[in-house]
């Protein structure tokens, strides 16, 4: 329930350090236990931390797991998380613990577009492996067939969901005279559409991408959606990126593609597993690879802070959060 007494600050747990502004919006609305040396909390540090605070904002390295939802302080009502993905949070047990969950849409699309772009045309160009080359000192001679890579404009882009960031992506896209296909639970209307090919089934998309990338929700529908099967109705020298979740991609039939030649490229900003990953992907030359930046602009990072904390204002005013998840 809101607080009745709306003279006394809310109690929240805040469990990453956040930007500046909304820190100082934060210790100016509420009692916050703020995380000053930004260390991953275990399980059950967060559980203690937790103690006498209403309000949770978390972010995707909190893991709430049936086990620690369970042990939460009964005073716990609700978790704001810093993310748009909340994967990270068990919502169903925190739904029959009646624990409000938010998230964070929206803010984040145009830079996590821009981070798809950028590995379409780095993995599509080389631009890792041609800097490499560069910082080694091993520019020679020019020649006809040096660091030759995949033209981007005119090719065709297959987009598996075609939610805000896909159509984001798309748009850019256009930009280089790009044919956009794409797939998703349900067609778009014409006007959100602007012209992409539908296909009702990622095995009816793939043999038309010589791009394709990822914007689809983790789930355990989309567990390893890009498997050796649906790999191998790609185009030959098709070039994967993924911007979604490490989860979406079946990590050993990609890296086999990659090494017999079947793909291209890949450009990967996120992986299974991470901050671990698997590091045979640093062994091969056609991979972009980015250690899961596509929302780490100033200005992105701290429109979700603001996000996440209009959701725990609005709940302590009586108010509906309007990124409610359940």
């Amino acid at each position: 329930m809101p607080r009745k007494d709306l003279t006394e600050k809310p109690v929240i747990l805040v469990t990453r350090r956040v930007p500046p502004p909304v820190e100082a919006r934060i210790r100016d609305a509420y009692r916050a236990t703020l995380n000053d040396d930004d260390r991953v909390w275990n399980a059950g540090e967060l559980i203690d931390r937790a103690r006498g605070c209403t309000g949770l904002l978390i972010c995707p390295t909190e893991r709430l797991t049936t086990d620690v939802i369970e042990r939460l302080p009964a005073e716990v009502k609700i978790c704001a998380t810093f993310s748009v993905g909340y994967d990270h949070i068990d919502i169903a047990t925190a739904k029959r613990r009646g624990l409000i969950v938010t998230n964070t849409p929206d803010v984040l699309t145009d830079a996590t577009a821009d981070i798809a772009i950028l590995l379409i045309l780095g993995a599509a160009r080389r631009a890792t492996e041609a800097e490499a080359l560069l910082r080694r000192g091993d520019w020679g001679a020019w020649s006809t067939m040096f660091m030759l890579g995949t033209h981007v404009s005119g090719k065709r882009l297959g987009i598996y969901g075609m939610g805000r960031i896909g159509r984001a992506v798309a748009r850019r896209a256009r930009g280089f005279g790009m044919t956009i296909h794409y797939c998703n639970r349900q067609r778009l209307s014409a006007e959100l559409e602007t012209g992409a090919i539908f296909h009702a089934t990622p095995e009816a998309l793939l043999p038309h991408c010589d791009f394709l990338s990822l914007h689809c929700p983790a789930s355990a529908e989309t567990h390893h959606f890009l498997d050796a099967r649906r790999i191998a109705l790609l185009p030959d020298g098709a070039v994967v990126v993924n911007t979604a979740r490490g989860t979406v991609v079946d990590d050993g039939a990609l890296i086999a593609a990659l090494k017999s030649g079947k793909l291209a490229a890949a450009g990967l900003d996120v992986f299974e597993g991470e901050p671990r990953f698997n590091r045979t992907y640093l062994e091969l030359s056609n991979t972009m690879l980015l250690p899961h930046i596509g929302s780490a602009t100033h200005e992105t990072r701290a429109a979700m802070g603001n996000r996440a904390v209009d959701n725990l204002d609005a709940y302590f005013a009586g108010r509906a959060p309007a990124d409610r998840v359940i």
